[in-house]
């Protein structure tokens, strides 16, 4: 992981926040040799539930229709 003193990504901010974007590799941002922040980045928001699973399955015939003909269910009585 890279590792750039604050005043140098004071300096040169917009150019590795363009660095990170485009390698995704994240930047440990240090201060007097220690380490203080990282920038890492961005990923596609999770919090939305729905259309989560769009892509990862397909509907195959009728969905609405059911399976057994309604004149062969076993009516409780």
């Amino acid at each position: 992981m890279k590792k750039i003193a604050a005043g140098e990504f004071k300096a040169r901010c917009l150019a590795l926040m363009e660095d990170v974007r485009a390698t995704r590799q994240p930047i440990v941002i240090t201060k007097r040799g220690k380490p203080v922040a990282k920038l890492v980045p961005a990923g596609p928001e999770k919090d939305e539930w729905i259309g989560r699973l769009k892509g990862k399955m397909r509907i195959v015939g009728d969905i609405e229709s059911p399976v057994v003909p309604l004149e062969d269910w076993e009516v409780l009585r």
